[in-house]
């Protein structure tokens, strides 16, 4: 049977439901989005819709209003109708897939689903978002036919951010409905797509949950502070910034006392359960219940915001004596010594290596992950890559504990666990005696079930480590490679700190464009590092502006924009292939391709007013080019609407918070591809370069842009001036903004005109190197520099 998936009904408009209708409306799909009626209603209200829909409709609104936004644009917001579970639960008949999302209990779950099979389509598909109450049991009293087209599908919150989406067929789900969704949620919902055995709060919260709160007693137990902890337990080990007692304010600590509780009694054989109900822990969160200190939500938990001295101050609580202090720096010798290392392997080795209190916690608890994770893999698992997939996409870990362990040295580490006393697994053992010394090899992971290595795994996807294993490597310098795609096509990969643009990135750039005309048909601009490129690197144009150095920067902004010019217009298809933080130079390295190719989550804006200059890579001619050209090709139009609109999104640096929302502000284009996930976006590109070149597409012109003379500019000033008399802007916001308007409008010009882009190309050079004489520009990317925050001086 063929599936098709074009209407969804969400029956649970809480956070969890609000966030999966909103994912499905990202993706252009209509969505019912039902809840209950409200209780107690007067006699009048209960004939009045709009109090009957009270409940689903606050939950919308709030759905709609939470930041970071669940929706990638406002205007998806209608393509979620609301409704009732009464009046309108007849509008999930004609959907193609119904999820519940409901109070986490057995017995509303099994009601729901008779009332379910009574409307639903045949062959439409159902599934439960349960984060933990077996999957088998809700279907149970179901006929055949409803069994065969159900299962559980767990998103993890918030949906739209969260890569993971946990798939749990049960024995009688059709392998059809599985094959569709495991693709669905892949292909078109962008996710992580895990298939998970039926147990207990299946892989991700069944691990995290064990784990979790074997790192919690531990620090209670030996008296660690709750922020040495989070200093010790985030980016060092590979982990977010929210680390442990961060993330679980964020999360709700009810939440995580609500899961372990549940899980404690449905897991009676797993002989590492009594970490769940740890002595010190019990303490610290009977106080916590008592209290209601439930994390963020409440106000406090680990955590509580005060007003000090200096200002808004987080203080941490004294698990102890339940005291809320500003906690002092977190020193530790064995984090100083490692902290600079940027490969994971490599700094967990080192730090391994220490002694203090740092390195005994990350040693202990590390030992205690690995042997948990092969102890309960084969229970909760198909694979190991299974379990290391769902920590790297549900928790955003660098690695998973198998691919932890493989860095640490499985054999040797296997040696030190047991020293210390933890178990290493049965299977484990078996394949080190057996003389496989990693879990992963040449593409293959180690299966548990057969003893061997699986077979290649297979994915059309590609990965920039995969081509640099592979010997792919063209060309390199400190700051960018040159790869071999295959097919003919190039990939212009930048790999400098944070991808921010230097000599090397446009000196690669450069031969890029050499061997694109001398040995390849086509260009890809991308990576897989954490972002495309936040800009500019501004700490060495700041050294060069304090030195004098002016000839060498007039130069060196030459460089870039002679660079994104000519990528541009190259010979030859170029696909630029942008995806999170996209921002300043950024962007105009995005913008400097025939076509794009987008990650959703690409974020994109000229940011460059925050440290006191203007887009000087291309960024303000593109725009002009991308917004103001098709306007003025039309006859009487007035060119001050759009004009404000574009000096308006560069003069307050807007970033788009989407790629759709970079596409509203021209950042992207309607003919510019988006794709819901990430790791699809470097095959995407090159087969969109591909296809380029079949076609025998021919490289973009070079089109006039339109200037709109000293008018336009007069307007845009007296606007400026109108923010500093309101006191929105400081004098100096209005020197910098002065100038993006005089590059906008073309400078001087007496009246409008089609100008070649060069002239804006240099009127955007000259404004930057005018603007980082100040004095006041240089503090502000000093400011930056060292708070990572903007200056308004």
């Amino acid at each position: 049977m063929t599936f098709r998936i074009d209407k969804v009904a969400v029956i649970g408009a809480g956070t969890m439901g609000g966030g999966i209708a909103a994912h499905l409306a990202n993706v252009g799909t209509p969505v019912v989005l039902l809840d209950m009626v409200p209780p107690n209603l007067s006699d009048a209200e209960k004939n009045e819709p709009r109090a009957r829909n009270k409940i689903v409709q606050s939950l919308y609104d709030r759905m709609a209003k939470a930041r970071p936004a669940n929706l990638a644009r406002a205007d998806r917001g209608d393509l979620i109708t609301v409704g009732n579970l009464e009046d309108d639960f007849d509008k999930i008949a004609d959907c193609d897939w119904i999820v519940e999302v409901i109070i986490e209990q057995l017995a509303p779950k099994q009601a729901l689903m008779e009332r379910i099979e009574a409307v639903r389509k045949p062959g439409s598909i159902v599934s439960s978002n349960t984060s933990g109450i077996p999957i088998a049991q809700i279907a149970e009293g179901r006929s055949d036919e409803f069994k065969a087209h159900f299962l559980g599908t767990h998103f993890f919150n918030p949906p739209r951010y969260l890569k993971l989406l946990e798939v749990i067929p049960t024995a009688d789900t059709s392998a059809a409905v599985l094959d569709f969704m495991v693709q669905f949620g892949r292909d078109v919902l962008g996710k992580g797509v895990v298939v998970c055995k039926d147990t207990p709060n299946f892989i991700a919260n069944r691990f995290i949950a064990i784990v979790g709160s074997y790192v919690q007693e531990y620090a209670f137990a030996n008296s660690y502070t709750v922020a040495e902890i989070d200093a010790i337990t985030g980016p060092l080990v590979g982990h977010p910034k929210t680390a442990t007692f961060r993330l679980m304010d964020l999360v709700g600590i009810d939440v995580m006392l609500h899961v372990n509780s549940n899980l404690y009694p449905a897991i009676p054989d797993d002989e590492y359960r009594e970490v769940l109900k740890g002595a010190k822990s019990e303490a610290v969160y009977a106080h916590f219940r008592e209290n209601k200190w439930f994390g963020n939500k409440s106000g406090q938990g680990f955590y509580k915001q005060v007003r000090g001295a200096s200002g808004r101050e987080f203080h941490t609580l004294n698990p102890e004596t339940f005291e809320y202090f500003n906690p002092p720096s977190v020193r530790f010798d064995s984090v100083g010594a490692v902290r600079k290392i940027e490969d994971l392997g490599e700094r967990l080795r080192a730090l391994l290596q220490h002694d203090d209190r740092a390195a005994q916690f990350i040693r202990d608890t590390t030992y205690f992950m690995l042997a948990y994770a092969a102890y309960v893999t084969p229970e909760i698992a198909h694979s190991i890559k299974d379990v290391d997939d769902a920590n790297r996409w549900g928790f955003a870990h660098e690695a998973g504990p198998f691919e932890t362990w493989d860095m640490l040295g499985v054999r040797e580490t296997a040696v030190s666990m047991q020293a210390a006393g933890f178990k290493v697994a049965d299977w484990v053992q078996q394949m080190l005696d057996a003389g496989h010394e990693r879990f992963y090899e040449n593409g293959r992971y180690y299966d548990f079930n057969t003893q061997s290595y699986s077979q290649p795994l297979a994915s059309k996807n590609i990965a920039v480590a995969n081509l640099h294993a592979a010997g792919k490597e063209v060309a390199r310098n400190d700051s960018a490679s040159l790869l071999d795609m295959g097919d003919g096509v190039a990939l212009l990969e930048f790999h400098a700190k944070m991808n921010a643009i230097d000599d090397g990135i446009v000196g690669m750039a450069n031969i890029a464009l050499e061997r694109l005309n001398s040995d390849f048909d086509a260009l890809v601009i991308g990576n897989d590092g954490q972002d495309f490129c936040v800009g500019a690197n501004i700490f060495m144009v700041g050294v060069a502006a304090a030195q004098g150095m002016w000839e060498q920067l007039d130069k060196t902004i030459w460089n870039l924009q002679d660079a994104t010019f000519r990528l541009r217009h190259a010979p030859k298809p170029v696909v630029t292939a942008p995806h999170q933080r996209v921002l300043g130079g950024g962007v105009e390295l995005a913008m400097a391709g025939w076509t794009a190719v987008a990650d959703h989550e690409t974020y994109m804006g000229l940011v460059e007013v925050g440290v006191g200059v203007v887009p000087a890579g291309g960024g303000l001619k593109e725009l002009i080019r991308r917004r103001i050209n098709p306007v003025m090709k039309t006859a009487n139009a007035d060119v001050l609407p759009v004009m404000q609109e574009v000096f308006q999104q560069v003069a307050t640096a807007k970033v788009g918070t989407s790629a759709w929302e970079a596409r509203d502000l021209g950042y992207l284009l309607d003919t510019d591809t988006i794709v819901m996930g990430s790791e699809q976006r470097l095959a995407k590109a090159k087969e969109v370069a591909l296809q380029l070149v079949a076609s025998g597409a021919r490289p973009p012109e070079v089109e006039k842009v339109y200037a709109a003379g000293l008018e336009a500019y007069a307007a845009l000033r007296l606007g400026i001036q109108s923010f500093v008399w309101g006191n929105y802007a400081t004098a100096y916001d209005a020197v910098v903004s002065e100038k993006v308007a005089y590059v906008l409008c073309g400078g001087k010009l007496s009246a409008p005109a089609w100008v070649d882009p060069w002239y804006i190309l240099d009127l955007e050079r000259e404004a930057f190197l005018s603007l980082l004489g100040n004095q006041e520009t240089r503090d502000r990317i000093m400011h930056m520099l060292q708070t990572g925050k903007p200056l308004r001086n």
